[in-house]
């Protein structure tokens, strides 16, 4: 196979990468399915087609993975559950809360609560959170109640 037998792929594959990219930076907009394809240039059977190919999830599947991923990091760092909601780009709090609760197995606000203990805690004793293959690489020996 020659350069330029193998360009069209190589082509194909920059325009979903360059689709990927819309959606990481815009996922908190009012995009949808055509807005998406359209960066692409594909027609949006196409689109979902080659997406799911190349990333092993449709493009709505990978919008709302990286909304709750963008969520989750906000609840980390304490914002309220309904404000990361709207910040990352859900219009319902109910649809959010429902889907959160199906990825990560908790609600936004446990979820929320939960790493901001961790970082208390990771703060108060950070030795604790180092893992043990880590410290017996680097001779370390951790001792309980650290």
């Amino acid at each position: 196979m020659t350069a330029t037998e193998s360009f069209p792929k190589v082509y194909l594959y920059r325009r979903i990468v360059y689709a990927k990219l819309f959606i990481d930076e815009h996922f908190a907009e009012n995009i949808d399915l055509d807005n998406i394809a359209g960066e692409a240039f594909f027609s949006k059977y196409h689109f979902i087609r080659l997406f799911n190919d190349v990333y092993k999830k449709t493009p709505h599947q990978y919008l709302s993975q990286t909304r709750i991923d963008k969520a989750k990091q906000l609840l980390a760092e304490g914002m309220p559950a309904t404000r990361a909601c709207y910040a990352v780009g859900f219009e319902s709090t109910s649809s959010f809360a429902g889907l959160f609760k199906r990825v990560t197995g908790q609600t936004p606000s446990a979820y929320g609560l939960q790493q901001q203990e961790k970082v208390k805690a990771m703060n108060k004793t950070p030795l604790k959170f180092i893992p043990n293959c880590f410290a017996e690489k680097n001779g370390w020996r951790l001792v309980d109640g650290l």
